[in-house]
């Protein structure tokens, strides 16, 4: 199956001038949720080779949550959600980074990473700024970064330059 062809464009959106990949097709195809899974499960299964298992799974709101409940539930491993700014209760550790129109801020909360390996999940690495101040957040969080993982990856935009030096999965590319 070619998840690329299920991934559906939008010129204009969010703004002008953005051309946006939109991965929900793939989640309403069961068939080709299935095959992510899979080969989001071989990821792991890759680090775990490695000595590199992660403990838990984090995902970065929203679509991250999406990806990577459903792959820490397939693995029998925790999620732990990374959120905007307010949005979790509690004890939390956030931190803030420049976004290309403004600032915005990451929050997680805190002591459960603590000594744990973590794989990063997410729908789409573009610049790699959000996956960057992620990183840093588990790192501040006391979570040790084993390995990141997308749906989609924009190569053009250069975003591996902003990520850790992991190992990294993206199962579709565009140039």
């Amino acid at each position: 199956m070619n998840l690329k062809d299920l991934v559906s464009d939008y010129s204009d959106f969010p703004k002008k001038g953005i051309l946006f990949r939109d991965m929900f097709p793939i989640l309403e195809d069961p068939v080709a949720t299935s095959v992510v899974m899979s080969n989001l499960r071989d990821f792991i299964e890759e680090l775990q080779k490695n000595n590199l298992k992660p403990d838990y799974i984090v995902g970065i709101e929203s679509r991250g949550f999406l990806i990577g409940s459903a792959l820490a539930a397939k693995e029998i491993i925790g999620f732990v959600p990374i959120r905007k700014k307010g949005k979790l209760p509690g004890d939390i550790i956030g931190i803030n980074y420049s976004l290309e129109y403004g600032q915005d801020r990451l929050e997680i909360k805190s002591g459960v990473l603590n000594n744990k390996k973590v794989l990063l999940v997410d729908d789409l690495l573009a610049t790699g700024g959000t996956v960057k101040a992620a990183s840093k957040l588990i790192q501040k969080a006391g979570g040790d970064l084993v390995g990141c993982a997308f749906i989609i990856e924009l190569l053009g935009l250069n975003g591996r330059s902003n990520v850790p030096n992991v190992p990294i999965k993206s199962l579709i590319s565009y140039v």
